[in-house]
């Protein structure tokens, strides 16, 4: 049997589609939940240009500059990013590791859709941002769409295995109940499939409006996903094993 999983031969065109892409898909679906926690947290004053574009370019000098002249570092830009979900989105990692260190500094900051930190960093694959992160307490798990769904979302698989080491939920539910396994599914990221069914995900959970991950890959034609999937449930089916998680069997594995 063909390895469906394995054959990774078209992943770099799956990957071209673009962060914004992926950002509107996410932030769309999140909105919603996103209204009250924003309710619940206090005003932050907006940013001038020169913080703004010193979270921008990385520039470590100027921001502990401003943090020591007592700019708040919980303030946002005209558009409602913290200083700190910007910095994630930006891969600005050095000013996001200064922003880190000032105590006053909110972890779980959120812009107007209700993404922060972690959730930006998983999203772009920044591993060593996810990291520290972790280590200042940052939550790995959180109620609705979690860093998970947005690092499936891209197949971002190094940061996956971080996440999971961290004891990330493998199937979290986002408030309409789509998977990790589901956004991973829908965008056709082949190794993250494998790795999220390898890892325990379930392939048969279904979201609120039915669909389960090979329902995803059938509706935004992903025939590889499509393929793979419906070879992984065959499989399980046949050794009389429940269609999520691994295969029992090392060679069965990646099919």
């Amino acid at each position: 049997m063909q390895n469906y999983f394995a054959d990774l031969r078209i992943r770099g065109l799956r990957r071209r589609a673009a962060l914004a892409a992926a950002r509107t898909v996410l932030a769309g679906a999140v909105a919603g939940a996103a209204l009250l926690t924003l309710l619940a947290q206090p005003a932050a004053a907006a940013a001038d240009n020169t913080v703004i574009k010193a979270v921008k370019f990385d520039d470590v000098a100027e921001i502990k500059k401003q943090l020591a002249n007592g700019i708040d570092p919980n303030m946002t830009d005209d558009y409602g990013f913290p200083l700190l979900v910007l910095a994630a989105r930006e891969k600005s990692d050095k000013v996001a590791a200064v922003l880190l260190d000032n105590p006053k500094t909110n972890i779980e900051i959120v812009d107007k859709a209700g993404e922060n930190a972690m959730m930006m960093a998983a999203l772009n694959g920044d591993v060593p941002l996810v990291n520290l992160l972790i280590s200042k307490g940052a939550e790995v798990n959180r109620k609705g769409w979690t860093p998970l769904h947005y690092a499936a979302t891209n197949g971002h698989d190094d940061v996956i295995k971080v996440l999971l080491d961290h004891s990330a939920y493998i199937d979290a539910g986002s408030p309409n109940g789509t998977t990790p396994l589901m956004m991973a599914a829908r965008g056709g990221h082949l190794s993250t499939v494998k790795l999220l069914l390898d890892s325990g995900a379930d392939l048969n959970v279904k979201n609120q409006l039915g669909l389960t991950a090979l329902d995803f890959a059938k509706q935004y034609k992903e025939p590889d996903v499509v393929e793979g999937l419906t070879a992984r449930l065959q499989q399980m089916q046949k050794q009389g094993a429940p269609a999520g998680g691994a295969a029992p069997t090392p060679q069965n594995s990646a099919k």
